[in-house]
């Protein structure tokens, strides 16, 4: 796979809000209003200080990424990302590069850790590449995603220091 990662451009959004629309209408890893409109997944495009990326193999998005402070004024010394990957690129290295990427960004601008706020439990995948990647579980709330095949199960609070 001939990937890279870079900022996110206006005429990538509607291969970005497919990716999107698709994850989220899966109901299996993000705590997103399955029926969100196009207008409110724009929420997925960061402002500054944050940032947006996408993975691209030629013009084709194959992920995306969000990152910026947690929380403003006195957490906003302390980053989030979330990442979405296409359906076809999954199991790739799209979303561990993904994840890097944001966290070299937040160490590049003093960060002092990047926390997770909803890591869906079952997400093997993610909760897996996360601890690879020096992340660790804090805490989860038992049964607080309602997932379409597993019913309830809990959601992490994952962090790792920078």
């Amino acid at each position: 796979m001939n990937m890279h990662i870079r900022e996110f451009a206006e005429s990538d959004w509607p291969q970005v809000w497919e990716i999107i629309r698709d994850v989220v209408q899966e109901r299996k890893t993000f705590v997103y209003d399955p029926e969100m409109t196009e207008a409110d997944a724009r929420m997925w495009v960061e402002e500054p200080p944050g940032l947006t990326v996408v993975a691209v193999e030629g013009e084709r998005v194959l992920g995306t990424a969000k990152m910026g402070p947690n929380r403003p004024g006195p957490g906003s010394h302390v980053s989030t990302a979330s990442f979405m990957v296409e359906a076809g690129s999954r199991g790739k290295g799209v979303g561990r590069a993904l994840c890097q990427f944001a966290v070299d960004w937040a160490e590049e601008r003093g960060y002092a850790g990047m926390q997770f706020n909803a890591v869906v439990e079952s997400n093997h995948a993610a909760v897996d590449l996360y601890k690879r990647l020096d992340f660790a579980v804090l805490g989860t709330v038992p049964g607080a995603f309602m997932h379409p095949e597993l019913g309830p199960v809990g959601l992490h609070l994952m962090y790792r220091r920078l």
